[in-house]
């Protein structure tokens, strides 16, 4: 992928990866190396300079509407309760609207919202809106889900437990997930396998396969296994210079940012 102005960039080099159905994959590296681009080229919201992007075999070249999208930012309206956003994406695909509605005050319980189905975004913390937004991609059940950094913003308590809350609802559900992250241990965390991509031009530096056993709690990243697969990435970072720490070596601890 390049992007053509007073000069053309290159954005993404000979990127190839596989999402199997039921696969939670993270894109993970450093600030501009495309992992949002690839996160847009998957959603069809934009055409690959060269190459092709396919979902279900079939070439991908208009937005992906089937699929469900969470972005750094909740994009609530705020006019519309936390029930009427998550009912948001349920009007836009036609869906029954009793069903819709109990569907979508269960997804609103099993993220911690039960009670919260009337507040509006102004009336929730930046967690409780993105664990909406969160619902209000799900609701029409998904088989993919495209989620671009959707944590960063938030405290590092309220960070943990929607990394739970995701990973019980994808061992519920089993979408496929596309999940864009800055943060290793986020993405050992949370990954059936993490692609780890080099500077711009981004290209896939290793496919690192998390074996860690379902479901995970916050307590596997105290195991060395957990340690092991952070240290394994954070080596690749070392070794291409994207880290690095005067007077010695980088800490897998130092890498939780």
């Amino acid at each position: 992928m390049s992007f053509r102005g007073r000069r053309i960039i290159e954005a993404l080099r000979d990127v190839s990866f596989d999402v199997a159905a039921g696969e939670f994959v993270s894109l993970l590296g450093p600030s501009g190396c495309g992992k949002s681009t690839v996160l847009s080229l998957v959603a069809g919201l934009r055409a690959p300079t060269s190459g092709k992007v396919l979902c279900d075999g079939q070439s991908v070249r208009a937005p992906v509407t089937s699929a469900g999208m969470v972005f750094q930012k909740p994009v609530l309206l705020e006019w519309r309760s936390a029930l009427g956003n998550v009912l948001l994406s349920a009007d836009a695909h036609g869906m029954d609207r009793a069903v819709a509605e109990q569907r979508a005050r269960a997804l609103l319980a099993s993220v911690g919202l039960a009670g919260f189905e009337h507040a509006y975004p102004r009336e929730l913390s930046g967690g409780m809106q993105q664990r909406a937004a969160i619902c209000r991609a799900l609701i029409h059940e998904p088989t993919r889900l495209l989620m671009d950094e959707p944590f960063a913003a938030l405290d590092a308590i309220t960070r943990d437990q929607l990394s739970v809350d995701l990973g019980r609802l994808f061992l519920e559900r089993r979408p496929s997930v596309l999940f864009v992250t800055h943060s290793i241990p986020e993405a050992v965390f949370l990954s059936d396998k993490v692609i780890v991509m080099t500077n711009r031009p981004g290209t896939v530096d290793r496919i690192v396969n998390i074996d860690l056993p379902r479901p995970r709690s916050l307590h596997v990243r105290q195991t060395p296994r957990f340690g092991g697969f952070v240290e394994e990435i954070l080596e690749l970072f070392v070794a291409a210079g994207l880290l690095r720490e005067e007077g010695g070596g980088v800490r897998a601890g130092d890498a939780a940012a």
